[in-house]
């Protein structure tokens, strides 16, 4: 996916005390050649430029930068002062993260916490904010689950976030992850007192680890009734190998979708190949092959798919996770099925002893039994 707009930096303590950064892109989708930054209400922000800081403040009747793109530079316009410049960053009066928005002009406003570089790149605005990594996690979380989703599947979300923003890093040239589903659906970060928000606070610092490791785990919407592993989706083998396990929710409540495809689109398709999916959906939109799961039959010059699922189907499964958490599994019995062979350990940390409870020895949530580390 090409990423040419906003990225940001997420600036976390492990607990080993060591700091780590993680850059994301964000807006990228859009390409845009202006962007419009502004305070929040009760806030404000400083944009520096050159030697130059400038107050951003609705109080004060100045509260919008305007950034366009010149080839390598930057035009900024606040006020009546135009500046050319390579880079602009914002931040707070004390040079810390701050809360502003964030507008490609007549299209989309988003929220941030954090600090926010821009430059000029192809032709385009790059965009950098540095946020703290919890509150990445939360305004992942915030994004990717459903109002009504259960506490202890929230949690297990914000843990599988959290652990793909240790160990996933690598995925774009100039950053380290963007905000789509291609690495991690990421918007404004949420209220306090929200669900996200209360989620990732109980699980704060745990990652999920294999071979005392943390993974980029990986997640999807709904699964065909199993989750698929790396070979099934002719991916290359990842860190932690993503065994098929069953899924009862969606095996008893599938998904289903249909699809028509061109002859020329479908000969691109190939079944079960997560690359040629996703290389169709980018160009055709993302419902046109919602997963791997599905048959095929011709129809006069078309191909007619019909499918189970949402998302590549590997790893987590938010609806059989929903599913698992209202019949009363907690976060740990939830990770521990879709991730099986793993510990939820602090980030920077050491697996703690592993105990298999009475409860945890009778519960069978999907007819399978958790394989346990030898």
């Amino acid at each position: 996916m090409k990423i040419t707009i906003a990225f940001f930096s997420l600036i976390f303590v492990s607990s080993s005390g060591v700091a780590q950064d993680v850059r994301v892109g964000v807006f990228g989708l859009f390409h845009p050649d202006r962007l419009v930054v502004s305070a929040r209400t009760g806030s404000a922000v400083v944009v520096h430029v050159a030697e130059e800081s400038l107050v951003l403040e609705e109080s004060s009747g100045v509260n919008i930068a305007d950034i366009r793109v010149s080839g390598d530079n930057v035009v900024l316009r606040v006020g009546t002062r135009i500046f050319h410049n390579p880079r602009i960053t914002v931040t707070s009066r004390n040079n810390g993260p701050a809360d502003f928005n964030l507008a490609i002009a007549g299209r989309i406003t988003r929220h941030y916490r954090g600090t926010l570089e821009v430059k000029p790149y192809a032709r385009a605005l790059t965009a950098v904010v540095t946020m703290d990594l919890e509150t990445a996690v939360a305004s992942v979380v915030a994004a990717e689950s459903a109002s009504d989703t259960p506490a202890e599947a929230v949690k297990a979300l914000a843990v599988a976030a959290r652990s793909y923003f240790a160990a996933g890093k690598g995925r774009h040239h100039d950053f380290d992850f963007c905000d789509t589903t291609h690495c991690q659906f990421l918007r404004a970060p949420p209220a306090n007192n929200s669900s996200a928000a209360q989620a990732v606070d109980a699980t704060r610092g745990l990652v999920i680890a294999y071979q005392s490791q943390p993974f980029a785990a990986m997640y999807t919407r709904s699964c065909s009734g199993r989750t698929l592993t790396p070979d099934e989706l002719s991916l290359p083998p990842a860190a932690y190998p993503y065994y098929s396990v069953d899924c009862k929710y969606c095996r008893e409540h599938p998904s289903q979708w249909q699809s028509r495809l061109s002859s020329e689109d479908a000969v691109a398709l190939r079944g079960s190949n997560e690359s040629s999916r996703l290389s169709l959906d980018r160009r055709l939109g993302w419902s046109a092959v919602p997963s791997n799961t599905f048959v095929v039959r011709r129809e006069g010059e078309q191909t007619i798919l019909r499918g189970v699922g949402r998302g590549h189907g590997m790893g987590l499964c938010q609806a059989g996770a929903k599913a698992m958490a209202e019949e009363g599994a907690t976060y740990r019995e939830i990770l521990a099925h879709y991730y099986a062979n793993t510990d939820v350990i602090p980030l920077g940390g050491v697996p703690p002893p592993r105990r298999l409870t009475e409860r945890s020895r009778s519960r069978q949530f999907d007819g399978l039994s958790v394989p346990l580390k030898k």
